[in-house]
């Protein structure tokens, strides 16, 4: 993992490996059966961070033609308060629980509580309307990928 290096203070080798073998496998719900529905939007400063290089913006675009992903990137010049409040996940169990899982710097917090979780629904849906659709978005890291 590139960024560990940033980790104040910083990890152990065990700690890296460990988190670099969760993020792989978390990759393969893009292609476990039965198919599952990911959504995504990326904003701009993700993808020009100083560890992103080439084979990550070319694996973006491979995972852009999924049928069952969908990927969005919200440009600087879009960016909104609601957008730039950190990173959050929402997702749905198979009995149809619903669940929210917000990062701040110093906290993390998952929960199924209903008013959290429709706020954070709330958060994305006004997100994704200013980010650029898919296809858009596919040609924007393409742009990118060209300029490197």
């Amino acid at each position: 993992m590139a960024s560990a290096g940033l980790q104040i203070p910083p990890l152990d080798e065990e700690t890296v490996t460990e988190r670099v073998g969760a993020r792989l496998e978390r990759q393969q719900i893009h292609s476990r059966k039965p198919l599952v529905g990911c959504s995504y939007v990326l904003y701009e400063a993700a993808l020009r961070g100083p560890y992103v290089g080439r084979e990550q913006l070319l694996h973006l675009l491979d995972v852009t033609k999924l049928r069952n992903v969908s990927i969005q990137v919200l440009p600087y010049e879009r960016a909104m308060t609601a957008a730039l409040h950190g990173p959050m996940v929402l997702l749905e169990t198979r009995d149809h629980e619903r669940l929210a899982y917000t990062e701040a710097p110093s906290a993390s917090q998952l929960t199924g509580d209903p008013e959290v979780v429709s706020a954070q629904t709330e958060r994305l849906s006004m997100i994704r309307t200013v980010a650029l659709d898919p296809e858009e978005s596919a040609q924007f890291i393409e742009r990118m990928v060209v300029a490197l």
